[in-house]
């Protein structure tokens, strides 16, 4: 007969690995979530943000939040209840790419007659090494159903201890029968929306005025307002709250059309990178409004790049200028 006695030992050990405690997420480990109109995105065993391809005039993310919970974006309008929070620009969906005349039509704003939409086709996502990878494909269609273009979006997302890295690329294509104009407005195009905790003092609407602790800062070290349609490398944008410093930097990538790029970064909280309205942005060129367009012909691409670094403390402390030095080397 075969022998069945177990030894002691290995009972033993089988019941020590039963009441080992589970080992908490690294920091640096990634999980993503699939539902039917989302892709969850966990860093570090924690929500970092959500990948919405479905329900809305085009893709977005939300929310975005750091290490520890704080929310680093505004949720209107897709939280329309939110206390204290300002109720403008509802087409402003958290973190977004999207641009304000594609062949004349606006992707950037809602809801309207003339406004198009970014049409999800196809999202995947993969792990490999502590990076996830979503990969997306979008048809951005006009009021009449017509396609103008297609686009293959890549977003990968890491995390170390001290911050949050998302790296979002795309490759905007043309039909092969006809180009696409991305026209010259300061509409555009890589954006997020920040919360009214992290502004600066500005003035909201007329006569309001609201008093802001946060900072804009460039490359140059221009500040707040000064930022507005300069060209930079990178721009920062960080505020203190609850005892801590929190900041959130885009890096423009140096291989992207028309680098450095010129920055829609409003003291109200808007924060974008805009490679195509010089005419609103460069006072020399107003006259001409057609001065940034940019041009892909009938079956060529444009591929853009850019790096949003959420860190703790001030540009400085946060080592901005280092981590951009990284981006542009291929780190």
């Amino acid at each position: 007969m075969m022998n069945t006695r177990v030894s002691p030992l290995l009972v033993l050990a089988g019941l020590l690995v039963a009441a080992a405690p589970v080992t908490a997420a690294a920091a640096t480990d990634v999980k993503f979530t699939r539902a039917d109109d989302r892709v969850r995105v966990e860093l570090g065993g924690k929500l970092f943000t959500e990948y919405v391809f479905k329900g809305a005039p085009k893709p977005f993310l939300y929310p975005v939040l750091a290490a520890d919970g704080t929310e680093l974006m505004r949720n209107y309008p897709m939280k329309a209840d939110v206390s204290g929070e300002v109720k403008d620009h509802p087409h402003h969906r958290s973190l977004w790419f999207t641009h304000g005349a594609v062949n004349g039509v606006d992707f950037w704003g809602e809801g309207g007659a003339k406004h198009g939409k970014i049409v999800s086709e196809s999202v995947e996502h993969s792990v490999r090494a502590g990076v996830g990878t979503i990969r997306a494909r979008n048809q951005w269609a006009g009021p009449d159903g017509t396609v103008h273009l297609t686009d293959e979006t890549t977003i990968r997302f890491r995390s170390t201890a001290e911050a949050r890295f998302l790296d979002y690329e795309v490759t905007l294509k043309a039909p092969a029968g006809k180009p696409v104009v991305f026209g010259d407005t300061k509409e555009g195009s890589m954006a997020i929306r920040l919360p009214l905790w992290m502004t600066p003092t500005h003035s909201q609407g007329k006569g309001k005025k609201h008093e802001g602790k946060g900072t804009i800062v460039n490359d140059s070290g221009q500040k707040n307002d000064d930022t507005w349609g300069k060209r930079s490398t990178w721009v920062d944008y960080h505020a203190p709250k609850d005892g801590k410093i929190y900041g959130v930097a885009m890096f423009d990538h140096p291989s992207n059309p028309r680098h450095p790029t010129w920055w829609h970064v409003r003291s109200y909280a808007l924060f974008a990178a805009n490679p195509f309205g010089q005419h609103d942005f460069e006072p020399a060129l107003k006259a001409n409004p057609q001065a940034g367009d940019m041009t892909i012909p009938a079956g060529g691409s444009a591929t853009f790049r850019w790096r949003f670094y959420f860190h703790q403390g001030d540009d400085k402390a946060g080592q901005v200028a280092a981590r951009f030095k990284e981006y542009a080397a291929g780190k």
